[in-house]
């Protein structure tokens, strides 16, 4: 039976926990009822930068809408919703939400660094037992003391509120390449001055430097960049339970399904950071099982180099998951866009911070603005910038040419040029939530093979 909030049925939702522990009684529900159903394909999208289910739920209800009228009369699908502890600042868009839907205007909307009490309250529920950081973080931010020390104080909250046990579950899942100096501990940012890396952040934020400047020039406030280095702080621990959740809890769970419902077809897709948790259940499905037949990135907010056997500027270096496409009976289906903001300029900086010891910008002002992802270079590219990249054979086409029939490969990366259709939003994300098209959705009809 659909929940009331769903477009589509039979829905089924899979909760995971930061560890990748599953709600057993969801589970097992989804195992009891898919081969009963007659169900034969099974979409499975797990979503990225949402903090409660509610949101995550009106996000499948509406992508999900199109699908019934697309799909062939004789399709009989089955949803999945992927429910997992990620976090969204409440200044930031819902995926084809209306902005009367998401959280009235934060104060970084009047230009302050502060936390609204929307954000405090979900840092306080993703981060469990730490509310009383999270306020002294808040306090630090509204206050903005004079001086380093008082950024280093700030530094060291951030550190505490993100940080996990050397034993934690999570402590492997947070790089997307081996060997490349890419951290598993911590992101580099916050091993560094925090003094500095508020400096270079609030550069990036205030964008290139006004022409005939000069000496005059004066440099932003560095609390102006200390919000945003809690927000990318938080977003590398949000990558880092992504891949928790994509290997220990749903590839598991896929196998588990395997056995219980073994003509089921499945097509994961993930949006964001769910992209990279549905990408990471591949090396957690159990050996033997070829029941994924495609896989749909919509937005991957993860490095392009992720399935590359070998980097091209550091042949000893490969992806996390290379090879791991071999895993799906299908394609691994990657659209990107051009006017995705958040991962043609923030993601950038944010993997260069991670692993980087020189810093945001290293003293080079030409990466400031919209323009980071091309200044910095292809080394700290996203999925979602410009699709999968170093893996020989992958196919590129424009999403006019991947819905026309049977133009989509029936294996293989391939690379789907979305940005016709993924371009609304305004800066700092851009597009990267304009993820709700019927375009979109015929995409993963495609690359299932449903028809």
């Amino acid at each position: 039976m659909a929940d009331l909030e769903m477009s589509v049925s039979p829905y089924w939702e899979l909760t995971f926990d930061a560890d990748g522990d599953t709600d057993g009684r969801r589970r097992d529900r989804l195992l009891a009822e898919v081969g009963p159903r007659k169900v034969r394909d099974l979409f499975v999208f797990a979503h990225g930068w949402n903090n409660d289910r509610s949101t995550a739920t009106g996000l499948y209800s509406r992508f999900f809408s199109a699908v019934p009228a697309l799909a062939p009369a004789t399709a009989r699908i089955g949803y999945v919703g992927v429910v997992w502890p990620s976090m969204r600042f409440t200044d930031e868009p819902i995926p084809d939400f209306r902005r009367s839907m998401t959280a009235t205007a934060a104060p970084e909307a009047t230009g302050l660094p502060g936390l609204d009490k929307g954000t405090r309250h979900a840092l306080a529920e993703t981060f469990p037992g730490r509310a009383t950081v999270v306020e002294q973080i808040a306090r630090l931010l509204d206050r903005q003391p004079d001086g380093d020390e008082a950024l280093e104080e700030f530094g060291g909250l951030v550190r505490l509120l993100v940080g996990v046990s050397p034993q934690a579950p999570q402590t492997g899942f947070a790089a997307d390449l081996l060997g490349d100096g890419e951290p598993e501990g911590g992101p580099g940012m916050l091993a560094r001055s925090t003094a500095a890396v508020c400096e270079e952040f609030a550069l990036a934020l205030a964008g290139p430097e006004p022409p005939g400047a000069g000496a005059e020039f004066a440099l932003p406030n560095p609390w102006n960049g200390a919000k945003e280095l809690l927000r990318q702080a938080t977003y590398y621990a949000m990558k880092r339970r992504a891949g928790t959740v994509g290997e220990r809890g749903l590839g598991p769970v896929v196998g588990r399904l395997a056995e219980a419902a073994p003509g089921v077809r499945v097509h994961l897709v993930g949006h964001s950071f769910g992209a990279r948790l549905v990408s990471f259940a591949l090396p957690g499905l159990p050996e033997g099982v070829r029941t994924v037949k495609s896989v749909t990135l919509l937005q991957g907010a993860f490095s392009h180099y992720a399935f590359a056997a070998e980097l091209p500027h550091d042949t000893r270096a490969a992806g996390a998951l290379k090879g791991r496409q071999n895993r799906i009976d299908g394609p691994l289906v990657c659209c990107y866009s051009r006017h995705d903001g958040a991962l043609s300029t923030f993601y950038p900086l944010a993997s260069r911070t991670a692993g980087d010891s020189q810093g945001v910008l290293a003293a080079d002002r030409s990466v400031m603005g919209f323009g980071v992802a091309k200044a910095l270079g292809p080394k700290w590219g996203a999925m979602g910038h410009d699709g999968v990249q170093a893996v020989p054979g992958t196919v590129r086409l424009t999403i006019a040419e991947a819905l026309k029939p049977a133009k989509l490969p029936v294996g293989g990366c391939v690379n789907v040029d979305a940005s016709a259709v993924v371009r609304s939003g305004g800066p700092p994300s851009g597009a990267h939530s304009d993820i709700c098209h019927s375009e979109l959705a015929q995409v993963v009809l495609a690359a299932g093979r449903i028809h």
